[in-house]
């Protein structure tokens, strides 16, 4: 998934890796074992409040795709697939959501067929066909709405100039033989399409609708709740989809009669009113906590209502190698050197909210190695191996670059540290603040990257391969809603992605990935800073808490609900 958002914290990207994060905390236990904090037993009812920071990046499923997002669209949006609803490794495993089972393949798994459930409605009251399935996918090769998950365009064949629905009408690789079944046919043989499918982009949209903007402002439901109220950056309402059946839906639970989001809250601000905890504010969730606040919540009654764990995304900053000087991997391999990872981690919080990272992938990533590239003491920076690497491309008098950053307090700190870790190499970086709702979008848009981006990314589902490959294949960089922010296109790096996804054994290809963790590092595309850790205070009348491991350790919002919906 995607691109983290840990700001809203409990709403963040994509699915994680074959392991659970260690250290997943919920809360107290009763004397008898049972949950007595957030995990306690959640009651049928009530209004379950969110404060957020910052509003969603989009409501369509088609151009969504930021961790700030992909939690929610599960309460109003249903795919062929999902990650489970459960604690741990669990939570990260396919499970059949509309479709009947996992995907059946043929033709050496080049043809993937899904039968649809019976029972399935569109808030209209409309049956989801196999069309709006197929519409629904379609749509993400147009080229203004389909910037969100790439898997589809990806994976799934196509003509060269096809462009969506709206634009090219039928796409003839999907077939829809009838009304329950879809078939999709691949470019290759791809053994793990059954978790691509979970993926936003194949969520159904009825057949001729979604054009432009439309489901931005109003999404058509499929899940178990719908839009009743909507005002982007400043509120939203969820209640409950009438023409949603639970018979039909074996992993969401939805508790609550409404949801409803306040955006634009300063984090300091949400902060105060969960540690209060008055009022409504009890009912209520919000991200991971600021640094200042990390102190203050030591108190028993506070740790009570404390969650945390470890997110499973990696924090880094993009180099963008098509930018001079950052073409030159001498140069980039000396900003690697000369980041001083400490004041990084500092700037979020200290340990108690990040690890520091030094390989791409994070170490909840099955098939991942632990191994330092650019090792410095006390990953504090090597300035003097820098300086020499920068004097070796003939950069010794420095330069001047751009660093795109979040509107966000936390990001903005980490920005300044690395300026502040570059000026003794005499590179000057200027800041530049993007709007967070915004923020992804800006920056995978090749025409309008800088230099270098602050981003994260987190998996978005069980497997190395949807680490690496997103963000490192020159073969997929795009105009918009481009992954690849280093602009990284190099033969050696794009074969050894073909050779390991020619591999059949999941445990093989992820061994794989974690060597050519290394072989992308050793070209500095990108500097590690940080495994940043979920830290999260939630009202005392929530129940149902826990941190799914398949959104950034997030809460998950399917199961979420209030201990007593009559307060």
């Amino acid at each position: 998934m995607k691109r983290t958002s840990m700001l809203v914290g409990l709403v963040a990207s994509a699915a994680l890796a074959l392991t659970a994060c260690g250290g997943n905390t919920s809360g107290a236990s009763g004397a008898n074992g049972e949950a007595a904090g957030p995990g306690a037993k959640a009651a049928q009812g009530g209004t379950l409040q969110v404060l957020a920071n910052a509003g969603f990046s989009h409501l369509d499923p088609a151009r969504g795709f930021d961790g700030g997002v992909n939690n929610f669209y599960r309460l109003i949006y249903r795919t062929l697939t999902t990650q489970g609803a459960a604690p741990g490794a669990d939570g990260t495993k396919i499970v059949p959501d509309l479709a009947t089972d996992t995907g059946k393949p043929s033709d050496g798994g080049k043809t993937w067929t899904f039968t649809l459930k019976d029972g399935l409605f569109f808030e209209t009251g409309a049956p989801i066909t196999s069309a709006d399935v197929k519409w629904g996918v379609s749509r993400a090769w147009d080229p203004e709405i389909g910037i969100g998950s790439p898997y589809a365009k990806q994976l799934i064949a196509a003509p060269a100039s096809y462009q969506g629905p709206y634009k090219s009408g039928e796409l003839p690789t999907i077939q829809t033989p009838d009304a329950k079944t879809i078939v999709f046919h691949l470019k290759k043989p791809y053994a793990d399409f059954g978790s691509v499918v979970a993926q936003n982009t194949f969520t159904p949209v009825p057949k001729g609708q979604g054009a432009g903007n439309a489901l931005d402002s109003k999404p058509i439901a499929s899940g178990p709740y719908k839009i009743s109220e909507y005002k982007p950056g400043a509120a939203l309402k969820l209640v409950r989809n009438d023409k949603w059946d639970k018979k039909t839906d074996d992993v969401r639970q939805a508790n609550p009669d409404a949801y409803q989001w306040t955006f634009g809250l300063d984090p300091a601000t949400i902060d105060e009113r969960m540690i209060a905890g008055q009022g409504t504010d009890a009912d209520a969730i919000a991200g991971t906590i600021q640094a200042a606040t990390v102190a203050r919540i030591q108190t028993a009654q506070l740790k009570q209502r404390t969650m945390s764990g470890l997110g499973g995304c990696t924090t880094y900053m993009g180099l963008n190698s098509t930018k001079k000087p950052l073409d030159n991997v001498k140069v980039r391999q000396a900003i690697n050197l000369a980041v001083n990872k400490q004041t990084v981690r500092d700037a979020v919080g200290g340990s108690t909210l990040a690890e520091i990272a030094t390989s791409i992938q994070p170490p909840t990533i099955a098939g991942r190695v632990d191994y330092d590239p650019y090792p410095s003491p006390d990953h504090k920076g090597d300035v003097d191996g820098a300086r020499k690497l920068l004097t070796e491309a003939g950069f010794a008098n420095g330069f001047t670059m751009t660093l795109d950053t979040r509107a966000q307090p936390k990001m903005q700190a980490m920005a300044v540290a690395i300026q502040q870790a570059l000026e003794p190499l005499k590179i000057t970086v200027k800041i530049n603040t993007i709007d967070t709702a915004t923020y992804y979008e800006v920056i995978g848009t090749t025409s309008q990257q800088h230099d270098a981006a602050i981003t994260g990314w987190c998996p978005d589902w069980p497997s190395g391969a949807t680490f690496l490959p997103p963000l490192f294949d020159g073969r997929n960089i795009t105009p918009k809603g481009n992954s690849n922010l280093s602009q990284l296109n190099d033969p050696g790096v794009n074969a050894k992605i073909d050779e390991i996804a020619k591999l059949t054994d999941v445990q093989a290809a992820n061994k794989a990935y974690g060597e050519l963790d290394k072989q992308i590092m050793a070209l500095a595309p990108v500097v590690p800073l940080l495994y940043e850790k979920v830290l999260m205070l939630v009202g005392s009348n929530i129940g149902g808490a826990y941190l799914h491991d398949g959104f950034s350790g997030g809460i998950d919002l399917v199961s979420v609900g209030l201990k007593d919906s009559s307060k």
